[in-house]
């Protein structure tokens, strides 16, 4: 019976036992959902009680000085997002994973023992550092073990596991905020995570670094820029000159400059309209439990239907979502505003960073993904300006339509700009 002849990069990796495929790396891919669900359950402390705490107990009387740690966290984490895809393309992926896990540490103490809202600011610039590096690193890692066949489906289970870990925890942090008060009990399931987070890291994960080089050796690129490229190429294609690279990096940024603000001043606005804390809780929750569980479905149909008009539907739901909190003013329509803007978030967040990887080349994908990440994550930042300045200048409702009509735009240039289907 003749044989096929292998090349020298199927030698390669069949000499090293490295298998591309979900199947084949399904025990190391499914550690990573889990630990990836730790990852979100470490910010999701913070979801429900910080706006909360801002105003109850360090009382911020302006929805910009209350939304600086949101400021703070969203500047620290783009740009170590976008160091993380450099150091784990040089020093491994792994390492770079159990540094994150160590620099979360000291985040729950400081959140309980903080006397002054500088210290509170201190912890965010730290969990920003610390997600950066734990959250990209787990997203690369996946891309890895997977290959190119199923990015979407593997990017849907990684970010519905770390959703779902931020809508467990906000949900149940509500509930203990209620029961024992703002500090510390909700802030001691974070110090927990963290605490399992690294044992899981540093015992179980193997590195992934190699799977990368094995699929490098067989890519055919859909860019016309393959192989190695500088750093700054790369941040420069990924941010500017390339149409689908750019316009996924600033569809990215206003999908967080949303997920900024309600996470800051939702919770403000429903304590004002005389919610209790337990259904604050609820709606804090409610928004990332769709957005994760959706992702369980948007990422694999992504792989199916494509990537760019599940994009740009997913930026006008959300919109539409956005109006309806500016404009309602009871539970009810508050509780379907938030399933609505979930179901939109859940169609574009899988499906933006796979459409990343469809285009860039392996040899330079993590360092593309922690560019897009950078400017992702960055939209924290500036949602945290835009909405408190708005919100202090017009009030919320206001500053929660204004930011309507910027992520329905952020659809259309995606809609306009994005080349047709690149993935595989």
């Amino acid at each position: 019976m003749s044989r096929t002849p292998k090349t020298g990069a199927d030698r390669k990796g069949a000499d090293r036992g490295i298998i591309l495929g979900l199947r084949q790396n399904l025990a190391q891919f499914m550690l990573l959902v889990a630990i990836n669900a730790l990852v979100g359950g470490t910010l999701g402390q913070e979801r429900t009680v910080l706006p909360l705490l801002a105003n109850e107990v360090f009382h911020l009387d302006r929805y910009t000085g209350a939304l600086t740690f949101i400021l703070a966290f969203g500047l620290a984490k783009a740009g170590t997002n976008y160091f993380a895809g450099t150091l784990s393309d040089r020093y491994g992926r792994k390492p770079v994973l159990i540094a994150g896990w160590l620099i979360a540490i000291p985040v729950p103490l400081l959140l309980i023992v903080g006397p002054s809202w500088g210290w509170i600011v201190a912890a965010n610039v730290i969990l920003g550092i610390s997600q950066g590096l734990t959250w990209s690193t787990t997203v690369v890692m996946k891309m890895d073990l997977v290959g190119p066949k199923q990015r979407g489906l593997a990017m849907g289970f990684n970010e519905s596991a770390g959703y779902l870990g931020v809508a467990a925890t906000a949900l149940a942090t509500g509930y203990i905020a209620a029961e024992y008060g703002l500090r510390p009990g909700p802030f001691l399931l974070g110090a927990a995570f963290i605490a399992l987070g690294l044992g899981l890291s540093v015992l179980f994960v193997r590195e992934t670094r190699h799977h990368a080089k094995v699929e490098a050796a067989n890519h055919v690129s859909v860019h016309a820029h393959a192989g190695s490229l500088s750093d700054r190429q790369v941040f420069t294609l990924t941010s500017f000159r390339d149409k689908s690279l750019s316009s996924i990096s600033q569809a990215g940024m206003v999908n967080n400059l949303n997920d900024g603000l309600a996470w800051g001043l939702f919770p403000i606005l429903f304590a004002a309209a005389g919610l209790s804390i337990e259904r604050i809780g609820i709606l804090a929750a409610v928004y990332p439990a769709v957005w994760g569980a959706g992702q369980l479905i948007t990422g694999g149909l992504s792989d199916r239907i494509g990537r760019k008009w599940l994009i740009v539907g997913g930026m006008l739901v959300q919109a539409v979502a956005l109006g309806m909190v500016a404009a309602g003013n009871s539970f009810g329509i508050w509780l379907a505003a938030a399933m609505l803007l979930g179901a939109g978030t859940a169609m574009v967040y899988p499906t933006l960073l796979a459409a990343i990887s469809d285009v860039a080349h392996p040899e330079w994908r993590a360092r593309s993904v922690g560019a897009y990440r950078l400017w992702r994550d960055g939209g924290f930042a500036v949602g945290a300006l835009l909405s408190g300045l708005l919100a202090d200048a017009f009030g919320i409702p206001t500053a929660v339509a204004a930011v309507a009509a910027l992520t329905a735009a952020s659809g259309l240039v995606v809609a306009v700009r994005m080349r047709g289907d690149d993935h595989p």
